[in-house]
């Protein structure tokens, strides 16, 4: 069995969805990884990472909005020692993901046609977020 790991930096500039699906598939084929598992974790607790559709950004702009309305930037939280969006962004984190496990097979990332990878910004403020990035196989 083979193990890789490897890091990289995605600059985000606010709220937002940041396709980040080129970066390892281009990881995946440099490395030239056969068939094994990789999971993707983000070193952060006020962004998190989705798969979502990747062809009508409305299904994004859509996300981002219903995720606002479900938890609001207001005076109700405790915590806010870095802002209005603080808390928030740890609320958001906590019901999306701080992880995924994906399969790679023939040197291809396994996904959905319409489907990629997002790292999901809940911060106002531009940030460079790290993901570590674990393989496993062949």
């Amino acid at each position: 069995m083979f193990q890789k790991t490897h890091e990289i930096k995605i600059k985000t500039k606010g709220q937002n969805l940041y396709n980040f699906t080129s970066n390892i598939s281009k990881w995946i084929k440099n490395e030239k990884f056969n068939n094994g598992i990789l999971n993707i974790n983000i070193l952060h607790t006020s962004a998190s990472l989705m798969i979502q559709e990747n062809a009508d950004p409305d299904v994004l702009k859509d996300m981002k909005n219903f995720f606002d309305k479900l938890v609001p930037m207001n005076e109700s939280y405790i915590h806010s020692a870095e802002g209005k969006d603080d808390m928030p962004a740890h609320i958001k984190s906590a019901l999306t993901n701080c992880h995924l496990s994906l399969s790679i097979q023939n040197n291809e990332l396994v996904l959905g046609t319409w489907q990629g990878l997002y790292l999901f910004e809940h911060r106002i403020d531009n940030h460079t977020r790290k993901l570590k990035l674990h393989y496993i196989g062949d």
